[in-house]
Protein backbone atom coordinates (compact mmCIF):
# COMPACT_ATOMS: atom_id res chain seq x y z
CA UNK A 1 0.00 0.00 0.00
CA UNK A 2 1.26 3.57 -1.19
CA UNK A 3 2.60 6.06 1.20
CA UNK A 4 1.07 9.05 0.06
CA UNK A 5 -1.71 10.07 1.30
CA UNK A 6 -4.04 10.86 -1.58
CA UNK A 7 -3.22 7.49 -2.54
CA UNK A 8 -4.30 5.95 0.33
CA UNK A 9 -7.37 7.87 0.48
CA UNK A 10 -7.95 6.83 -3.45
CA UNK A 11 -7.71 3.15 -2.42
CA UNK A 12 -10.05 3.20 0.36
CA UNK A 13 -12.59 5.38 -1.38
CA UNK A 14 -12.37 2.35 -4.29
CA UNK A 15 -12.42 0.02 -1.50
CA UNK A 16 -15.33 1.39 0.42
CA UNK A 17 -17.32 1.53 -3.45
CA UNK A 18 -16.19 -1.77 -4.76
CA UNK A 19 -14.67 -0.07 -7.76
CA UNK A 20 -10.58 -0.03 -9.03
CA UNK A 21 -8.52 2.68 -8.25
CA UNK A 22 -7.86 3.25 -11.56
CA UNK A 23 -11.72 4.32 -12.18
CA UNK A 24 -11.64 6.81 -9.35
CA UNK A 25 -7.78 8.28 -10.72
CA UNK A 26 -9.56 8.30 -14.09
CA UNK A 27 -12.82 10.65 -12.52
CA UNK A 28 -9.99 12.85 -10.88
CA UNK A 29 -7.99 13.18 -14.25
CA UNK A 30 -11.32 14.36 -15.66
CA UNK A 31 -12.70 16.43 -13.05
CA UNK A 32 -9.46 18.53 -13.00
CA UNK A 33 -9.83 18.95 -16.99
CA UNK A 34 -13.38 20.20 -16.85
CA UNK A 35 -12.35 22.58 -14.34
CA UNK A 36 -9.42 24.11 -15.84
CA UNK A 37 -11.00 23.93 -19.36
CA UNK A 38 -13.51 27.10 -17.74
CA UNK A 39 -11.02 28.38 -16.27
CA UNK A 40 -8.65 29.00 -19.39
CA UNK A 41 -11.42 29.44 -21.95
CA UNK A 42 -9.01 28.81 -24.70
CA UNK A 43 -8.67 26.53 -27.69
CA UNK A 44 -5.63 24.55 -26.21
CA UNK A 45 -5.90 20.80 -26.24
CA UNK A 46 -5.67 20.19 -22.61
CA UNK A 47 -4.56 17.11 -21.17
CA UNK A 48 -4.66 15.71 -17.14
CA UNK A 49 -2.72 13.51 -15.83
CA UNK A 50 -1.92 11.83 -12.08
CA UNK A 51 1.31 11.75 -11.15
CA UNK A 52 1.31 8.73 -8.57
CA UNK A 53 5.23 10.23 -6.68
CA UNK A 54 3.72 13.42 -5.52
CA UNK A 55 -0.10 12.75 -5.78
CA UNK A 56 -0.57 15.97 -7.44
CA UNK A 57 -3.02 15.93 -10.99
CA UNK A 58 -0.76 17.79 -13.38
CA UNK A 59 -2.15 20.03 -16.45
CA UNK A 60 -0.81 19.92 -20.04
CA UNK A 61 -1.36 21.54 -23.32
CA UNK A 62 -1.12 19.39 -26.06
CA UNK A 63 1.05 21.09 -29.06
CA UNK A 64 1.90 18.81 -32.70
CA UNK A 65 5.09 20.25 -34.47
CA UNK A 66 4.51 21.40 -37.86
CA UNK A 67 6.21 22.71 -40.35
CA UNK A 68 4.14 25.88 -41.22
CA UNK A 69 1.45 26.80 -38.48
CA UNK A 70 -2.02 27.87 -38.55
CA UNK A 71 -3.51 27.15 -34.67
CA UNK A 72 -1.08 29.01 -32.91
CA UNK A 73 -3.20 27.07 -29.95
CA UNK A 74 -2.49 23.55 -31.27
CA UNK A 75 0.23 23.86 -33.52
CA UNK A 76 4.46 24.71 -32.86
CA UNK A 77 6.88 25.21 -35.69
CA UNK A 78 9.81 23.13 -35.92
CA UNK A 79 12.16 25.95 -35.31
CA UNK A 80 10.10 26.52 -31.84
CA UNK A 81 10.55 22.99 -31.42
CA UNK A 82 14.27 23.14 -31.68
CA UNK A 83 14.76 26.62 -29.81
CA UNK A 84 13.13 24.27 -26.75
CA UNK A 85 15.28 21.01 -27.09
CA UNK A 86 18.07 22.25 -28.86
CA UNK A 87 19.68 22.17 -31.97
CA UNK A 88 20.89 18.88 -31.54
CA UNK A 89 17.03 16.83 -30.83
CA UNK A 90 15.39 15.07 -32.51
CA UNK A 91 12.40 17.13 -33.60
CA UNK A 92 10.26 16.31 -36.49
CA UNK A 93 6.76 17.34 -38.00
CA UNK A 94 4.41 15.19 -36.26
CA UNK A 95 5.30 14.77 -32.99
CA UNK A 96 3.91 16.33 -29.83
CA UNK A 97 5.25 18.42 -27.26
CA UNK A 98 3.46 18.94 -23.88
CA UNK A 99 3.43 22.15 -22.05
CA UNK A 100 2.51 22.25 -18.46
CA UNK A 101 -0.23 24.51 -16.79
CA UNK A 102 -1.02 25.74 -13.39
CA UNK A 103 -3.33 24.31 -11.16
CA UNK A 104 -3.25 25.97 -8.20
CA UNK A 105 -5.36 28.88 -10.11
CA UNK A 106 -8.34 27.28 -10.77
CA UNK A 107 -9.93 28.29 -7.48
CA UNK A 108 -12.83 27.36 -5.44
CA UNK A 109 -15.65 27.45 -8.38
CA UNK A 110 -13.45 25.32 -10.36
CA UNK A 111 -12.49 23.00 -7.43
CA UNK A 112 -16.00 22.41 -6.53
CA UNK A 113 -16.58 21.65 -10.15
CA UNK A 114 -14.25 19.12 -10.39
CA UNK A 115 -15.83 17.87 -6.92
CA UNK A 116 -19.18 17.29 -8.76
CA UNK A 117 -17.56 15.06 -11.51
CA UNK A 118 -15.76 13.24 -8.97
CA UNK A 119 -18.55 11.85 -7.18
CA UNK A 120 -20.94 11.25 -10.55
CA UNK A 121 -18.12 9.55 -11.91
CA UNK A 122 -17.47 7.48 -8.89
CA UNK A 123 -21.46 7.31 -8.72
CA UNK A 124 -21.85 5.89 -12.28
CA UNK A 125 -18.96 3.18 -11.80
CA UNK A 126 -20.33 1.57 -8.89
CA UNK A 127 -23.74 1.49 -10.80
CA UNK A 128 -22.37 -0.12 -13.38
CA UNK A 129 -20.09 -2.63 -10.84
CA UNK A 130 -23.66 -3.31 -9.06
CA UNK A 131 -25.59 -3.90 -12.91
CA UNK A 132 -22.97 -6.53 -13.95
CA UNK A 133 -22.88 -8.21 -10.42
CA UNK A 134 -26.53 -8.76 -9.93
CA UNK A 135 -27.44 -9.43 -13.57
CA UNK A 136 -25.44 -12.49 -13.55
CA UNK A 137 -27.48 -13.40 -10.23
CA UNK A 138 -30.80 -13.37 -11.82
CA UNK A 139 -32.60 -16.75 -10.17
CA UNK A 140 -30.27 -16.73 -7.27
CA UNK A 141 -31.59 -16.55 -3.94
CA UNK A 142 -29.69 -13.87 -1.37
CA UNK A 143 -30.26 -12.69 2.23
CA UNK A 144 -31.90 -9.01 3.08
CA UNK A 145 -32.97 -6.47 5.53
CA UNK A 146 -36.19 -5.32 6.00
CA UNK A 147 -35.54 -1.28 6.09
CA UNK A 148 -38.23 0.79 5.08
CA UNK A 149 -41.11 0.21 3.57
CA UNK A 150 -42.68 2.48 0.00
CA UNK A 151 -46.19 2.58 -0.45
CA UNK A 152 -46.56 -1.02 -0.02
CA UNK A 153 -43.12 -2.17 -1.24
CA UNK A 154 -40.69 -3.43 0.79
CA UNK A 155 -36.89 -1.97 0.73
CA UNK A 156 -34.39 -4.50 1.46
CA UNK A 157 -30.81 -3.98 2.39
CA UNK A 158 -28.91 -6.63 0.26
CA UNK A 159 -25.10 -6.64 1.16
CA UNK A 160 -24.03 -2.97 0.28
CA UNK A 161 -27.02 -1.97 -2.10
CA UNK A 162 -30.76 -2.07 -1.80
CA UNK A 163 -33.31 -4.31 -3.40
CA UNK A 164 -37.12 -3.77 -3.68
CA UNK A 165 -39.45 -6.20 -2.31
CA UNK A 166 -42.78 -5.20 -4.75
CA UNK A 167 -46.38 -5.75 -2.94
CA UNK A 168 -47.26 -8.46 -6.09
CA UNK A 169 -43.99 -10.16 -5.24
CA UNK A 170 -44.99 -10.62 -1.84
CA UNK A 171 -46.41 -13.64 -0.45
CA UNK A 172 -50.27 -13.38 1.70
CA UNK A 173 -49.57 -15.46 4.15
CA UNK A 174 -46.45 -13.32 5.40
CA UNK A 175 -46.14 -10.00 7.41
CA UNK A 176 -42.59 -7.92 8.09
CA UNK A 177 -41.38 -5.57 10.26
CA UNK A 178 -38.50 -3.43 10.03
CA UNK A 179 -35.45 -4.74 10.47
CA UNK A 180 -36.44 -8.38 9.85
CA UNK A 181 -34.25 -10.77 7.87
CA UNK A 182 -35.55 -12.29 4.93
CA UNK A 183 -34.43 -14.82 2.21
CA UNK A 184 -35.96 -13.55 -1.56
CA UNK A 185 -34.53 -14.60 -5.35
CA UNK A 186 -33.58 -12.00 -7.51
CA UNK A 187 -36.38 -11.63 -10.03
CA UNK A 188 -35.08 -9.03 -12.59
CA UNK A 189 -32.10 -6.34 -12.36
CA UNK A 190 -33.06 -3.53 -14.37
CA UNK A 191 -31.57 0.35 -14.61
CA UNK A 192 -33.14 3.38 -13.79
CA UNK A 193 -32.38 7.43 -12.73
CA UNK A 194 -31.51 6.20 -9.63
CA UNK A 195 -29.14 3.88 -10.64
CA UNK A 196 -29.81 -0.41 -10.96
CA UNK A 197 -32.73 -1.54 -9.46
CA UNK A 198 -32.81 -5.10 -7.85
CA UNK A 199 -36.44 -6.93 -7.74
CA UNK A 200 -36.45 -9.67 -5.19
CA UNK A 201 -39.60 -12.05 -5.26
CA UNK A 202 -40.96 -14.36 -2.51
CA UNK A 203 -43.69 -16.12 -4.65
CA UNK A 204 -41.40 -16.85 -7.56
CA UNK A 205 -40.90 -21.36 -7.67
CA UNK A 206 -37.24 -20.39 -8.15
CA UNK A 207 -37.38 -19.83 -4.94
CA UNK A 208 -38.73 -22.91 -3.99
CA UNK A 209 -36.82 -24.77 -6.16
CA UNK A 210 -33.32 -23.33 -4.90
CA UNK A 211 -34.60 -23.66 -1.36
CA UNK A 212 -35.11 -27.93 -1.92
CA UNK A 213 -31.42 -27.40 -3.40
CA UNK A 214 -29.99 -26.30 -0.07
CA UNK A 215 -32.29 -28.28 2.03
CA UNK A 216 -31.60 -31.62 0.16
CA UNK A 217 -28.20 -32.80 -0.60
CA UNK A 218 -29.49 -34.91 -3.75
CA UNK A 219 -30.82 -32.43 -5.63
CA UNK A 220 -27.63 -30.34 -5.13
CA UNK A 221 -25.20 -32.91 -6.17
CA UNK A 222 -27.82 -33.96 -9.50
CA UNK A 223 -28.75 -37.19 -7.90
CA UNK A 224 -32.68 -36.19 -7.94
CA UNK A 225 -33.61 -33.28 -10.30
CA UNK A 226 -36.94 -31.25 -10.64
CA UNK A 227 -38.15 -31.23 -13.53
CA UNK A 228 -41.29 -28.59 -12.47
CA UNK A 229 -42.34 -26.39 -9.56
CA UNK A 230 -45.70 -24.37 -9.45
CA UNK A 231 -47.01 -22.08 -6.55
CA UNK A 232 -49.71 -20.25 -5.34
CA UNK A 233 -47.52 -18.67 -2.54
CA UNK A 234 -49.00 -18.74 0.87
CA UNK A 235 -51.37 -21.49 0.06
CA UNK A 236 -49.57 -24.55 -1.61
CA UNK A 237 -47.10 -26.32 -3.92
CA UNK A 238 -46.39 -28.91 -6.13
CA UNK A 239 -42.98 -29.91 -7.25
CA UNK A 240 -42.34 -32.77 -9.65
CA UNK A 241 -38.87 -34.64 -8.94
CA UNK A 242 -37.11 -37.30 -10.63
CA UNK A 243 -34.37 -39.56 -9.64
CA UNK A 244 -31.38 -40.53 -12.31
CA UNK A 245 -30.20 -43.69 -10.20
CA UNK A 246 -33.03 -46.43 -9.61
CA UNK A 247 -32.16 -46.99 -5.44
CA UNK A 248 -33.00 -43.44 -5.13
CA UNK A 249 -36.36 -42.79 -3.82
CA UNK A 250 -37.02 -39.12 -4.93
CA UNK A 251 -39.82 -38.46 -3.41
CA UNK A 252 -38.24 -39.97 -0.08
CA UNK A 253 -34.85 -37.92 -0.57
CA UNK A 254 -37.50 -34.75 -0.40
CA UNK A 255 -39.13 -34.84 2.63
CA UNK A 256 -36.55 -36.51 4.60
CA UNK A 257 -36.48 -38.61 7.40
CA UNK A 258 -40.07 -37.87 9.78
CA UNK A 259 -40.30 -35.12 7.05
CA UNK A 260 -37.67 -32.77 8.15
CA UNK A 261 -35.85 -31.79 5.38
CA UNK A 262 -39.49 -30.18 3.49
CA UNK A 263 -40.70 -29.22 7.14
CA UNK A 264 -37.77 -26.51 6.95
CA UNK A 265 -39.05 -25.46 3.84
CA UNK A 266 -42.27 -24.94 4.52
CA UNK A 267 -41.67 -22.87 7.64
CA UNK A 268 -39.74 -20.84 5.33
CA UNK A 269 -42.50 -20.34 3.27
CA UNK A 270 -44.75 -19.48 6.56
CA UNK A 271 -46.75 -23.01 6.44
CA UNK A 272 -47.06 -23.56 2.65
CA UNK A 273 -48.37 -26.95 1.70
CA UNK A 274 -46.02 -28.46 -0.43
CA UNK A 275 -46.81 -31.75 -3.37
CA UNK A 276 -43.80 -33.69 -3.48
CA UNK A 277 -44.84 -36.00 -6.49
CA UNK A 278 -43.14 -38.43 -9.43
CA UNK A 279 -42.39 -37.11 -12.31
CA UNK A 280 -42.76 -39.49 -15.43
CA UNK A 281 -42.57 -39.28 -19.29
CA UNK A 282 -46.02 -40.52 -19.74
CA UNK A 283 -48.03 -37.68 -19.78
CA UNK A 284 -51.10 -39.59 -18.34
CA UNK A 285 -49.06 -41.50 -15.41
CA UNK A 286 -47.99 -37.98 -14.92
CA UNK A 287 -51.24 -36.20 -15.02
CA UNK A 288 -52.47 -39.10 -12.09
CA UNK A 289 -49.19 -38.08 -9.88
CA UNK A 290 -50.25 -34.40 -10.31
CA UNK A 291 -53.47 -34.72 -9.27
CA UNK A 292 -51.94 -36.49 -5.33
CA UNK A 293 -53.25 -36.82 -3.08
CA UNK A 294 -56.41 -37.34 -4.54
CA UNK A 295 -56.91 -40.91 -6.04
CA UNK A 296 -57.30 -41.28 -10.22
CA UNK A 297 -59.36 -44.26 -11.42
CA UNK A 298 -59.14 -43.38 -15.08
CA UNK A 299 -57.95 -41.19 -17.36
CA UNK A 300 -58.23 -41.03 -21.32
CA UNK A 301 -56.62 -38.56 -23.74
CA UNK A 302 -59.26 -36.05 -25.53
CA UNK A 303 -57.43 -33.89 -28.05
CA UNK A 304 -53.46 -34.72 -27.87
CA UNK A 305 -53.00 -31.67 -29.97
CA UNK A 306 -54.84 -29.03 -27.80
CA UNK A 307 -53.57 -31.31 -24.76
CA UNK A 308 -56.57 -32.07 -22.89
CA UNK A 309 -57.16 -34.80 -20.78
CA UNK A 310 -60.66 -36.11 -19.08
CA UNK A 311 -60.23 -37.72 -15.52
CA UNK A 312 -62.82 -39.93 -13.84
CA UNK A 313 -62.38 -40.66 -10.40
CA UNK A 314 -64.92 -41.91 -7.52
CA UNK A 315 -67.57 -39.65 -5.93
CA UNK A 316 -65.97 -38.88 -2.66
CA UNK A 317 -62.83 -38.21 -4.56
CA UNK A 318 -63.86 -35.29 -6.42
CA UNK A 319 -63.81 -32.80 -3.64
CA UNK A 320 -60.06 -33.90 -2.76
CA UNK A 321 -59.13 -33.62 -6.84
CA UNK A 322 -60.23 -30.11 -7.61
CA UNK A 323 -59.21 -29.38 -4.12
CA UNK A 324 -59.88 -25.53 -2.37
CA UNK A 325 -61.22 -22.77 -5.02
CA UNK A 326 -60.38 -25.33 -7.79
CA UNK A 327 -56.38 -25.46 -6.48
CA UNK A 328 -55.58 -28.61 -6.67
CA UNK A 329 -56.34 -29.18 -10.26
CA UNK A 330 -55.28 -25.76 -11.10
CA UNK A 331 -51.88 -26.23 -10.17
CA UNK A 332 -51.63 -30.29 -11.68
CA UNK A 333 -52.47 -28.73 -14.99
CA UNK A 334 -49.91 -25.80 -14.67
CA UNK A 335 -47.02 -28.36 -13.59
CA UNK A 336 -48.04 -31.40 -16.39
CA UNK A 337 -48.78 -28.59 -19.20
CA UNK A 338 -52.46 -30.30 -19.88
CA UNK A 339 -56.08 -29.50 -19.66
CA UNK A 340 -57.50 -31.44 -16.96
CA UNK A 341 -61.54 -31.92 -16.71
CA UNK A 342 -62.10 -34.02 -13.58
CA UNK A 343 -65.20 -36.02 -13.66
CA UNK A 344 -67.13 -38.29 -11.05
CA UNK A 345 -67.94 -41.36 -11.79
CA UNK A 346 -71.74 -40.57 -11.38
CA UNK A 347 -71.11 -38.04 -13.58
CA UNK A 348 -69.64 -39.46 -16.11
CA UNK A 349 -72.55 -42.41 -16.32
CA UNK A 350 -75.17 -39.92 -16.38
CA UNK A 351 -73.15 -38.96 -19.57
CA UNK A 352 -73.19 -42.11 -20.98
CA UNK A 353 -76.66 -42.66 -20.67
CA UNK A 354 -77.33 -39.53 -21.82
CA UNK A 355 -75.70 -40.18 -25.21
CA UNK A 356 -77.02 -43.50 -25.46
CA UNK A 357 -80.09 -42.63 -24.57
CA UNK A 358 -80.28 -39.83 -27.79
CA UNK A 359 -78.72 -42.39 -29.97
CA UNK A 360 -81.51 -45.02 -29.30
CA UNK A 361 -83.83 -41.66 -29.53
CA UNK A 362 -82.33 -40.79 -33.22
CA UNK A 363 -82.82 -44.21 -34.41
CA UNK A 364 -86.50 -45.07 -33.45
CA UNK A 365 -87.44 -41.55 -34.75
CA UNK A 366 -85.40 -42.90 -38.04
CA UNK A 367 -87.16 -45.91 -38.22
CA UNK A 368 -84.20 -47.94 -38.86
CA UNK A 369 -83.64 -51.29 -36.38
CA UNK A 370 -80.53 -51.45 -34.53
CA UNK A 371 -78.48 -54.74 -35.23
CA UNK A 372 -75.77 -54.45 -32.45
CA UNK A 373 -74.66 -52.42 -30.02
CA UNK A 374 -71.35 -50.94 -29.86
CA UNK A 375 -68.81 -53.12 -27.30
CA UNK A 376 -67.28 -49.77 -25.91
CA UNK A 377 -70.52 -48.45 -24.33
CA UNK A 378 -70.21 -48.08 -20.61
CA UNK A 379 -72.22 -51.52 -18.33
CA UNK A 380 -73.94 -48.62 -16.36
CA UNK A 381 -74.95 -47.68 -19.83
CA UNK A 382 -76.03 -50.99 -21.13
CA UNK A 383 -78.25 -51.80 -18.06
CA UNK A 384 -80.30 -49.26 -19.98
CA UNK A 385 -83.59 -52.02 -21.32
CA UNK A 386 -83.69 -51.60 -25.25
CA UNK A 387 -87.25 -50.17 -26.99
CA UNK A 388 -88.82 -50.51 -30.11
CA UNK A 389 -86.95 -52.76 -32.88
CA UNK A 390 -84.08 -53.69 -31.06
CA UNK A 391 -86.30 -55.66 -28.78
CA UNK A 392 -87.63 -57.12 -31.68
CA UNK A 393 -84.72 -57.96 -32.86
CA UNK A 394 -83.17 -59.60 -29.83
CA UNK A 395 -82.43 -63.13 -30.82
CA UNK A 396 -81.42 -64.58 -27.28
CA UNK A 397 -84.84 -64.03 -26.26
CA UNK A 398 -87.16 -66.06 -28.56
CA UNK A 399 -88.19 -69.66 -28.02
CA UNK A 400 -86.18 -72.08 -29.43
CA UNK A 401 -87.95 -73.80 -32.53
CA UNK A 402 -89.77 -77.28 -31.94
CA UNK A 403 -89.03 -79.42 -34.89
CA UNK A 404 -89.76 -83.41 -35.21
CA UNK A 405 -86.26 -85.47 -35.13
CA UNK A 406 -85.05 -86.50 -37.70
CA UNK A 407 -84.91 -89.79 -39.79
CA UNK A 408 -81.66 -91.15 -39.53
CA UNK A 409 -80.40 -92.33 -42.95
CA UNK A 410 -80.06 -96.54 -43.45
CA UNK A 411 -76.77 -97.11 -42.13
CA UNK A 412 -74.68 -100.86 -42.34
CA UNK A 413 -75.51 -103.72 -40.40
CA UNK A 414 -71.88 -103.87 -39.01
CA UNK A 415 -72.17 -99.62 -37.53
CA UNK A 416 -74.47 -98.60 -35.02
CA UNK A 417 -76.29 -95.46 -35.54
CA UNK A 418 -76.32 -94.25 -32.19
CA UNK A 419 -74.87 -94.68 -28.54
CA UNK A 420 -78.40 -96.75 -27.76
CA UNK A 421 -77.31 -99.19 -30.98
CA UNK A 422 -73.61 -100.17 -29.80
CA UNK A 423 -73.70 -103.94 -29.18
CA UNK A 424 -73.45 -104.73 -25.43
CA UNK A 425 -69.80 -105.11 -24.58
CA UNK A 426 -70.18 -107.60 -21.93
CA UNK A 427 -72.36 -110.31 -24.49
Amino acid sequence: MSTNPLLQTIEALAKEKGIEPDVVIQAMEEAVLTASRKFYKTGEDLKAKFNPENGQVELFAVKTIVEEVTDPDLEISVAEARDIYGEDAEVEAGYQIEFPKRTDVLGRIAAQTAKQVIFQKVREAERENVFAEYNQRVGEVVNGLVKRFEQGDIIVEVGRIEAVLPRKEQSRAESYAQGDRLRAVIRAVGTGAKGPQIVLSRTDPALLIKLFEQEVPEIYDGTVMIRGAVREAGDRAKVAVYSRERDVDPVGACVGMKGTRVQAIIRELRGEKIDIVDYSDDPVQFVMNALSPAKVQRVTIVDDKDRVMEVVVEDRQLSLAIGKKGQNVRLAAKLTGWRIDIKSEEERRKEVEAEFGAMEAAAAEGGEAQPEIEASIDESAAETPAVGPVEAAEPAESPAPVSPEPVAPEAPADEPTSATDKPDSTT
